[in-house]
């Protein structure tokens, strides 16, 4: 089959245009984000259509596809959450990824990764790398086209998509991916006069956000999740020692790991649940059924996991936001465990009595100079005041703000293209992945990837899950593209 491929030129992708009397060009997919969900698409794609591929271009302003922000981490302490035998960009290969670390003695360094059960939990720029080293040949091979570029605003044109950069680039797209990452924190309003303050972080994940906390500086912590997790032992690291108090509402921490490997226990798609009242019901009754069979509760949540998108998609959208208000914070802990390592680094600091976990929320927020002066609200006591030298906030991003995250979503948004999902998780999407747009129609030519379809999908979080998306996506695309170029 003639085939015409895009060419390079400077910052623009040059395309035939749409209407050619070429019915045999190529298709192009763009894909906007080139961490893991993104590069999975892409990756599985080029995988898929081998003989009739299309042109595919990922946008990435990082020097690396497959990293994203969850990976192209410097900090030695941040390490995958998952143990690495159950991490792989291939779904079909769980191994791989452990395999990758053998042939590349990527842990030679790190004699904290492997933990006495022998399950291994490196460091995520590992993780990175490796995604990133699958990435690379299809890259230099011109098969995957990556554009170094911020994406600054998106058209539909006669029948295309037309993505502008920031450095005044213009690509033309069959197929548009939204696979953007999540969208930054959202700082409770009770913290907005501190906007200005040297000390507070609205957002730790920006790899020098932490470097303005001197070593013994009061520090406080809103939320209690992973993130501030890493923030904790990003500390240590570093060398502070002040008190830290972390707080969320709940005061929930996340659990760490079995003490052994397990594997998943209950059944939750033989007589699927249709409300949250009936899964919580059926969720109990599995762990204590596992409880007597000498299993711990984590086989029955891996259970969930894995059954999430079937568990999801026959509960009602009355049904998944009741639980998204109500089950969401103690799914979250137990869901997303902590690694081991970081886990002891947080248990040394509360034995120590250098780090409390309250549940509190926040009340008055004064400034007495640089020093932060609190009235934290119990949620089983009184009001106490604690004086504070930096405040870092780790809430988790902000799904339900994530068309406002970027001048092109809100954009797209505002010509109807997207909306938000009902249940506040992320995008708006049909079962097949594709945008449903303000009238309630799915686009066959808009696909949502990873985390931003979880409202859609459920369990979309955890990276098993992502790069399984990943593959669905791929070949929705592989199936759409084949169309095209009959």
């Amino acid at each position: 089959m003639q085939t015409r491929t895009a060419t390079v030129k400077q910052d623009s992708v040059i395309l035939p245009e749409h209407g050619s009397k070429n019915e045999n060009r190529r298709p192009v997919v763009a894909i906007i984000g080139g961490g893991v969900s993104g590069a999975g698409v892409a990756y599985h794609l080029a995988q898929l259509a081998v003989d009739d591929a299309p042109v595919i271009i990922v946008f990435e302003p990082r020097a690396e596809l497959g990293k994203g922000l969850a990976y192209d981490t410097p900090d030695p302490t941040h390490r995958i959450n998952v143990p690495a035998a159950r991490m792989s960009l291939l779904p079909d290969h769980p191994e791989d990824f452990v395999e990758w670390i053998a042939r590349q003695n990527a842990v030679a360094d790190d004699s904290d990764a492997l933990r006495t059960d022998g399950a291994l939990f490196p460091r995520r720029s590992v993780f990175g790398a490796y995604v990133a080293s699958a990435l690379s040949p299809l890259v230099q091979a011109g098969i995957i086209k990556h554009q170094r570029v911020v994406v600054g605003a998106i058209r539909r044109e006669g029948g295309a998509w037309q993505i502008i950069d920031t450095q005044g680039g213009q690509t033309s797209a069959d197929y548009l991916v939204i696979a953007t990452s999540h969208p930054a924190p959202s700082a409770p309003r009770a913290l907005s006069g501190l906007a200005g303050h040297p000390r507070f972080v609205a957002d730790s994940t920006s790899p020098t956000a932490l470097d303005v906390v001197r070593p013994d500086d009061r520090v406080l912590i809103v939320g209690n999740g992973l993130t501030a997790a890493d923030v904790v032992a990003s500390l240590s690291r570093k060398g502070h020692h002040g008190p830290i108090t972390s707080i969320s509402r709940r005061g929930l921490r996340s659990r760490g790991h079995a003490p052994a490997p397990q594997e998943p226990f209950g059944d939750f798609e033989a007589a699927p649940a249709h409300s949250a009242t009936v899964l919580l019901r059926h969720v109990r009754q599995a762990i204590a059924e596992a409880k007597a069979a000498g299993v711990t509760w984590h086989a029955v949540i891996d259970q969930v996991r894995g059954h999430g998108h079937e568990i999801w998609r026959n509960l009602p959208i009355a049904e998944r936001c009741r639980i998204v208000r109500h089950v969401r914070p103690f799914w979250d802990v137990h869901r997303f465990r902590i690694a081991p390592q970081v886990e002891a680094a947080i248990d040394q600091a509360i034995a120590s009595g250098r780090m409390e976990v309250l549940a509190a929320s926040l009340g008055k927020v004064d400034r007495n100079g640089d020093v932060i002066e609190v009235d934290l609200k119990l949620r089983h006591g009184p009001s106490i005041e604690r004086s504070f030298d930096a405040v870092v906030v780790t809430t988790g991003p902000s799904h339900g703000g994530i068309l406002e995250s970027q001048a092109w979503l809100a954009d797209l948004r505002d010509k109807s293209h997207l909306q938000l999902d009902p249940t506040g998780l992320g995008i708006s999407c049909s079962e097949r992945s594709e945008a449903i747009d303000a009238d309630g129609r799915a686009d066959p030519s808009l696909l949502i990837s990873g985390p931003l379809a979880r409202g859609t999908f459920g369990e979309l979080m955890g990276l098993p899950q992502i790069t399984e998306h990943a593959v669905f996506v791929a070949r929705e695309l592989a199936g759409k593209t084949k169309a095209t170029t009959r």
